[in-house]
């Protein structure tokens, strides 16, 4: 797991999940993030947004409260006083507005009782609760659309989990702050140059795609196709992950890379100007987003949990731990690459959803002095 040598390198901060007998994990994530600096930030009586996801009902995936409870019990012993939150969504599911998202996150054991500190939606009831944020240096997007309440908070964390994603290639500290923090008009923003078609040869008429698609753009053929109607799709991409036959494809190629330097000019509209703090936790890394009501088996072990102020270093520290770890046998990704024809991206992400691609967020968010992508890695024992 080294860095690259080029820029100053930023410190990443790693431990293991291997723990002794008397210890819980939870107390190591809590050393992880005390050794990696937290407490260097003035929290004193500060209001402190925890921006992490709380899972799509039915997917198991998502990271329990405990973590979360570990680091806002950090945050008050700082004399911060911490929240969790997030924004709505696009898409069909149960988390599209505040009542619904509540309710979700309260079904998956977010709550006051569990994790000592409230959940508040990022973008409000219908996530129209929003603010235009000048991006610094932007050059896709000049004023971001970010959830009032996570602007309203002095202090920022992150804590992510860190899995595969279908257009994206991994949803990491980028994507949970970035494309996570957009109100729904931000969303719809990041996603709109990107609009999915299918192939009428792979497609099974099952409709899957349509029962994943929240804007009606799915219809059916007499032949039983489907199609996608470019005005009412949003370039979302859940048809991508929904479709078990490959037959749902992104046309547009520039479309991802263009999805990808826009959650990076997202990420610096919230980070920018105030204090911040990223951690990611490599563990149960289904091959798709904790969007979808289902996680598939994971398809690398566990590897770790991951801390530093640098979100770019940091997302580049858990793809390079990825990357060196070894497949599991059974998942997706080994599938994928016992394929006939199977071509090697030397990438476990892509060779996963070879549609997908997470380089060019990486890049771009440090072309915009969001970060480095040249990182030392400090192991915590």
């Amino acid at each position: 797991m080294k860095g690259r040598l080029k820029m100053e390198k930023s410190k990443v901060y790693f431990t293991d999940m291997r723990v002794s007998v008397g210890t819980s994990l939870p107390q190591k994530l809590q050393k992880l993030i005390r050794r990696a600096g937290i407490a260097t930030i003035d929290f004193d009586k500060k209001m402190t947004a925890i921006k992490m996801h709380f899972g799509e009902p039915g997917n198991l995936s998502y990271l329990r409260p405990n973590y979360a409870k570990a680091v806002a019990d950090v945050v008050r012993e700082l004399g911060g006083r911490p929240f969790l939150t997030d924004c709505n969504t696009l898409y069909v599911g149960r988390r599209k507005d505040a009542l619904e998202h509540l309710s979700s996150a309260y079904e998956n054991g977010f709550n006051l009782l569990s994790t000592g500190c409230h959940v508040i939606i990022g973008d409000g009831l219908k996530g129209t609760d929003d603010v235009f944020v000048p991006v610094a240096g932007g050059e896709y997007v000049k004023e971001a659309k970010i959830g009032k309440a996570i602007m309203d908070a002095d202090v920022f964390i992150s804590l992510t989990h860190f899995k595969g994603h279908e257009m994206t290639g991994f949803g990491g500290c980028i994507k949970n702050i970035g494309m996570g923090c957009g109100s729904r008009g931000g969303k719809m923003e990041m996603h709109r140059s990107g609009k999915p078609n299918v192939d009428h040869d792979k497609c099974v008429g099952c409709k899957t795609c349509a029962r994943n698609c929240a804007h009606g753009a799915i219809s059916f053929g007499e032949d039983r196709k489907a199609s996608i109607d470019h005005e009412k799709c949003v370039g979302c991409g859940r048809c991508l992950g929904a479709c078990n036959f490959d037959a749902i494809y992104n046309s547009n190629s520039s479309a991802i890379a263009e999805l990808n330097k826009k959650m990076a000019e997202y990420t610096k509209a919230v980070v920018d100007g105030r204090p911040c703090f990223h951690i990611s936790l490599v563990i149960d890394v289904s091959p798709y987003c904790d969007c979808h009501g289902e996680n598939d088996v994971a398809i690398l072990p566990n590897i770790g949990m991951f801390a530093s102020f640098d979100p770019i270093a940091l997302d580049q520290a858990c793809a390079d731990a990825c990357n060196a770890a070894q497949p599991m046998h059974g998942s997706l990704l080994d599938e994928r690459m016992h394929e006939p024809g199977f071509h090697d991206h030397h990438d476990h992400f892509q060779n996963t959803t070879p549609e997908s691609e997470w380089e060019t967020c990486l890049e771009h968010g440090e072309k915009i002095g969001l970060g480095s992508r040249s990182y030392e890695l400090i192991e915590v024992k």
